[in-house]
Order: structure tokens, then C-alpha cells, then sequence
């Protein structure tokens, strides 16, 4: 269930449990946990109301009962001293605490991707990136208003799967490139939602490499079979190495330019957060443009206020020098 509100109403478990064995409400916690439920308030859990959702509650209160405990089931329409937005809140603040969580395992297998690794190594890297994506999965089952964290998951999710995965018989160190002299007046597509390699890609593109270029953003599926496909899975111009998009970009285009090469790095950090440049301004470009796709809902727009940001940044650090 996704929206912005829950029409069909909401369900309430009002359940009561007894002191000892503190096992049934450690049991009992996970269960709801599990199921999406969030705490209204002690001991009262709430889910937004479906068939399955009502099952799964009746189900429990029958356990909890068998257990020594009470269980009230209620369904209502709304709850009276909340608003429909605050209510949705609740389940927001779950769901992106549990993003956070993941989004943080993500991280941390990436600090551990530099170097070239071999046998188990390997296997561990993708025994532990299915059990996250699996993880990742679950939780957009229970994501029932699509709260604003899956987005941060599923971003490093994808730029890890980059890394772990170079476009074959196409890296850095394999000839035949496409020379960017044949990427005039091209169309580059992405996946939506760009958030900083993506826009820091499509500025330096457009300001550095190509100035008519156009953009799109779709699935990669979806991708024209005419367009450049940048910063997506097996993409030329995407991560590789240690490097992401931007720094590709940058190290295929040959420029020389000491501010492009201070901006990859703070583009890096802000990217990858792996800890190899020590960059401050890599927080604050990830938070403002946090906060250009929450407030923009079109890609295009987004984009557009983005590379201003980026122009901003390029400026400034040609005065510090």
C-alpha cells in the first residue's frame, strides 16, 4: 500500500502482555516489528488497513492470547487528535530509521571494495550484497508510504553493483574507448532521481565536454539505442575502480584543471562517503541536493538547479585559490 494517505483507514492493537517471560514481549516485538507496525503510543500498534494486514493482527492477538496476554483489535477510520500527515509520519520515521541502517551496511562494505580481491573474498562481497538487497527488499514490502530513506539505500545499493561490476572488455584498462570526439550533440541518459555524481556528471558534461548535450532519465532498460549511457550499471562512462562517474568523466575528457580535480574529489566523498578525500564541502553539497529532489518532483528541474549549484562550486574554489 503507497499514498499519501491510508483511505481505507487504519487498524489498531491495543495488546497486553505479562511481565515474565520477558521472551513473549521480545517475540511480540518482533512479530509487529516485522509485519511494518508502528507504536501509536505504549502498547497500542498500528497498520494501515488491509485484508492482510487484518489477518496478520488476528493472528497475533490468537497468540498473544494463547500467551497469558490480552489483544483488542480495532478498526477505524481515522484517528481523531492526529492529522492523516502525522500519522504517515510515524511510519516514515520507521521505515527511514531502517534505511538508515542498511544504507549504513551498504557503506561499509564499500570502504572495503578498494583493491582487487580474489576467491573468498569475492564470495563474500556477494553472499553480503544479496542478504543487504534482500533486506532492502523487505523493507520496501513493509514501506507502505514510500518514506524519502529507501531512496539513499537503493542509490548506494546501485553505485556499489557499479563498482562491483565494470563494463566488460570496456574499463580503464582495456581498449577500444569511444573517443569523446564522437559524443557531440548527443543525448546521455540516467537513471531518475540524480542526486550528486549524476548532476556533478551532467554539469561537467555540459559545461566541459559537450555543450549540447541533452539529458534523459529513464530505466536503463528503457534507455534509446542512440543515447550515452552514463553513471548506470555496465556504463562506459560510470564507475570504475575506485573511481565514480564523475572522476571517469574527468580522467577520459583529459582536461587539466585544478578546480575539476578539487570537485571530484568532494564529489567522490559526497558520493561514496568511503573516507579517501577528506573533503567538508561533500556534506553539504549531499544535504542541499537532498533537498532540491524533495522539494522537486521533475528531473529536469532538479538537474537544472543542481548544475547551478555546481557552477556556485566551481566558482568558489577557483577564489580560494
Amino acid at each position: 500500500m503507497t499514498g499519501t494517505g491510508a483511505e481505507g483507514g487504519w487498524l489498531v492493537l491495543i495488546v497486553s502482555l505479562p511481565p515474565h517471560p520477558s521472551s513473549l514481549r521480545v517475540r511480540a516485538w518482533r512479530k509487529l516489528r516485522a509485519m511494518g507496525a508502528v507504536a501509536l503510543k505504549s502498547s497500542v500498534y498500528l497498520l494501515p488497513w488491509s485484508l492482510e494486514h487484518t489477518e496478520r493482527f488476528e493472528w497475533l492477538s490468537q497468540e498473544i492470547q494463547r500467551d497469558g496476554g490480552d489483544a483488542t483489535l480495532l478498526k477505524v477510520d481515522r484517528i481523531e487528535n492526529m492529522r492523516p500527515a502525522d500519522v504517515i509520519r510515524l511510519f516514515h520515521d520507521a521505515r527511514n530509521r531502517d534505511y538508515a541502517d542498511l544504507t549504513a551496511r551498504y557503506r561499509k562494505l564499500a570502504k572495503g571494495l578498494e583493491g582487487r580481491a580474489t576467491g573468498r573474498a569475492v564470495v563474500t562481497r556477494e553472499d553480503e550484497m544479496r542478504r543487504l538487497g534482500r533486506e532492502l527488499e523487505r523493507l520496501r514490502e513493509i514501506d507502505f508510504f514510500e518514506a524519502p530513506g529507501a531512496r539513499e539505500a537503493t542509490r548506494v545499493k546501485e553505485t556499489i553493483e557499479m563498482r562491483l561490476n565494470p563494463p566488460k572488455g570496456r574499463t580503464a584498462e582495456r581498449a577500444p574507448l569511444t573517443p569523446l570526439t564522437e559524443l557531440q550533440g548527443r543525448r546521455w541518459a540516467t537513471r531518475p532521481r540524480p542526486h550528486v555524481d549524476r548532476i556533478a556528471s551532467a554539469w561537467l558534461i555540459k559545461r566541459f565536454i559537450d555543450p549540447s548535450a541533452e539529458f534523459l532519465f529513464a530505466a536503463p532498460a528503457d534507455f534509446p539505442a542512440e543515447a550515452v549511457p552514463f553513471d548506470t550499471l555496465g556504463a562506459e562512462f560510470g564507475h570504475q575502480g575506485e573511481d565514480c562517474t564523475f572522476e571517469t568523466l574527468l580522467k577520459r575528457s583529459g582536461l587539466r584543471d585544478r578546480r575539476l580535480a578539487v570537485l571530484a574529489e568532494i564529489v567522490h566523498e559526497a558520493d561514496l562517503r568511503d573516507g579517501k578525500y577528506e573533503r567538508e564541502e561533500a556534506r553539504g553539497i549531499d544535504a542541499a541536493l537532498r533537498g532540491v529532489l524533495a522539494a522537486l518532483k521533475d528531473d529536469h528541474e532538479a538537474l537544472a538547479h543542481g548544475m547551478t549549484l555546481f557552477d556556485g562550486l566551481y566558482a568558489s574554489i577557483g577564489e580560494k585559490s
